[in-house]
This record gives structure tokens, sequence and C-alpha cells, in this order.
């Protein structure tokens, strides 16, 4: 065998040493490149799990402001949206400052749909003006405020309206189901973070169904679906 030979066949062994630290090398670089891809391309646990049970991309900024909701069949937790309805969230936090939402009555219960309140006709649940509920409104109204990321899905919280007018007042409901026919109608204003279980509750009280009387959708026994309170506060 010739010294070029030889030569030649002392190379080849380190050649290969050399290819197989490169190509691992590679293969390195690129299951970790891949790896950093993966985790920064997907959300954060905390994002995904505020964002459950929507099916909207959007989700809580955790930032609130937050209203707690005392009733007679438990705590709810909304948190407010000033940032998507400025008007509306201003009007609610001032009622609920005042006192407004004090003693009134879900006076509309409509399982699957929506529970409602807000006005000031249910004030301490007297049975004798029944036939007013659902008409009454606070001092103030304020515009449309509609947000195509913030849909009537379960839990979201909107004002309510007349079909006469698109501006609201004091009166709001919670979202039982994903109510897309609502959407662009009604200014979706906040969403409950705590205390849907108490929503289901109120939803499943006894109501009226004669659709001929005008204590149609209302609760039989008013007691038992009383806004207590509406307390405005900046951690849930």
């Amino acid at each position: 065998m010739s010294r070029r030979s030889r030569r030649s066949g002392k190379k080849t062994p380190r050649l290969n040493v050399y290819l197989s630290i490169f190509i691992a090398a590679i293969l390195i670089i690129s299951v970790g490149g891949f790896y950093v891809y993966e985790n920064s391309a997907k959300p954060s646990q905390s994002s995904t799990a505020s964002s459950t049970g929507s099916s909207t991309s959007s989700s809580s900024s955790g930032a609130g402001p937050y209203a707690v909701l005392d009733t007679s069949q438990g705590t709810i937790v909304i948190e407010l949206f000033p940032n998507v309805a400025p008007v509306t969230v201003s009007n609610f936090e001032s009622l609920a400052n005042s006192g407004f939402y004090n003693n009134l009555v879900w006076h509309r219960i409509v399982s699957g749909f929506v529970i409602q309140t807000g006005d000031p006709n249910t004030r301490d649940a007297v049975n004798s003006t029944r036939n007013t509920w659902g008409q009454g409104q606070g001092p103030d109204t304020e515009p449309l405020e509609a947000n195509s990321n913030y849909p009537n899905n379960v839990g979201y919280v909107a004002i309510a309206h007349t079909s006469a007018t698109t501006t609201g007042g004091s009166q709001f409901y919670i979202n039982l189901a994903d109510n897309s026919e609502l959407n662009g109608q009604y200014t979706v204003f906040a969403k409950v973070i705590q205390g849907m279980n108490v929503v289901d509750a109120i939803a499943a009280l006894p109501v009226y169904t004669n659709s001929n009387s005008f204590t149609f959708d209302q609760p039989i026994n008013a007691q038992s679906a009383m806004l207590i309170s509406v307390t405005i506060q900046s951690t849930p």
C-alpha cells in the first residue's frame, strides 16, 4: 500500500467523526429552535383558561374593575370592561355606588337564555307593582357600545334595551347560553368570573309561564330572586 493510501486511510475515520459531530450539532439546534417556536406559539395557560366556555377569542384582562353582586342565591363576581364600553361601565359603576341596584328583583328569568335585573320598579319586590316590572330604568342612558370581540356568550353581561331603541339604561342581563342572535345589538360590558353556579341557581327558579299574563317570565317567589347589592372594587 502506498504512503498516500495509508494517509488517506488515517484521515477517513476523522472525517467521519467530524461529520457526525456536525450533523449532531445541526439536529440539536433544529430541535431546540422548534421547541422555542412551539412554546411561543402556544397561548399561556392563564389566557387559555380565561376564555374557557366562550367561543370568542377575547378573554378577560384581569385588570378589573370588578363588581360583586350579592344575591339571594349567593355571590356573583363580574369583571367590567371599561376599555370596551367606557360610557356603559361608568354609568353602571355610578348606579352601583349610589345604591341604585340595592334590593331589586331578577325580574326576567328565561331558562337557557338570560336572567335580567336592574329595574327600579322591582325594588323590595312589591308584588302590587308587578305589572310595571321590566319597564323602569335609571336616570341616565348610554349609547350602544357593541364590540364584535365581545359577543353575547354564556357568562357575558350586557345592557338591555327595548326593541324601539339601541340606547341602554340600568337594566342588564347575564347570558345563560351563547346567544349569537343578540350580537351587535346590545352592549356587552362585563363577564362573570366567579359564581356562575349562582347564576344557574337563579335561572332554575320557578317562574310564571302564562304568556298572556304580565307576570310572564317573572319569578313566582320574588324574595328568592333578589339582587341585594352591587359593590364596585379593584380586586375580585
